[in-house]
């Protein structure tokens, strides 16, 4: 039996997709927490050269999914509570300030709508690995579309470890429907251009997502 990973290359590098194939089976917890992640293992779960493997992780350590200590092997980054605590402390500052910025203008990117689309669609099929890759484009282009590059490369730096809480156990027991609904407030604020209505509920939907998160901590 076949067991090596599905990955589509078509218009993304080799090195694209095999990046983007780990970076969802981390999110999703099918590599968890501490696991190691060697340049061997990518190739034999893939089938791909050592350069391949060894810049796909270079980039998952980039972005904070994997940490590596000196002389050490990769591993799925570990959160600790007060991590989670410091992780969404940053992260509504960051969102909330683009989703102010965005909601003066009203000017909401197609690639947030696709991402509702997409939410949306994971409740009905009760698509959990669905609904990380969309609750992850969704807020991401948010904040791109704010226009302020600092904010972005900001939010970028912490996007790996906000994926790792995404899904997480406390993440992953909320409802499909009831997350999509709390994005939707979101975009509809966003779009009506009412920038405290906007804010208000972003920082709703992420004390949710803390509470959620912190709580499988306890």
């Amino acid at each position: 039996m076949n067991t090596t990973p599905s990955i589509a290359v078509s218009t993304t590098t080799l090195i694209d997709a095999v990046y983007e194939s780990l970076r969802q089976r981390i999110a999703t917890g099918e590599i968890a927490s501490g696991e190691r992640v060697t340049e061997a293992r990518v190739v034999g779960d893939y089938n791909v050269a050592r350069p391949t493997a060894k810049a796909c992780i270079e980039r998952l350590v980039n972005t904070g999914l994997l940490q590596r200590a000196m002389h050490k092997s990769a591993t799925v980054t570990a959160l600790t509570a007060a991590d989670v605590d410091d992780l969404f402390l940053a992260r509504t500052t960051i969102e909330v300030a683009a989703a102010r910025q965005l909601a003066t203008s009203g000017d909401v990117p197609r690639a947030m709508l696709e991402a509702q689309h997409a939410i949306d669609l994971a409740g009905k099929l009760d698509d959990r690995a669905a609904l990380v890759r969309a609750d992850i484009d969704f807020h991401s282009s948010m904040v791109r579309a704010s226009g302020s590059k600092r904010l972005a490369r900001m939010h970028e730096l912490i996007t790996g470890e906000i994926l790792l809480t995404i899904g997480s156990a406390g993440h992953q027991s909320a409802p499909i429907p009831v997350v999509a609904a709390e994005h939707a407030k979101i975009l509809d604020a966003l779009r009506a251009r009412r920038v405290d209505e906007a804010s208000a509920q972003l920082i709703a939907h992420l004390d949710s997502a803390h509470t959620r998160v912190r709580g499988a901590f306890s």
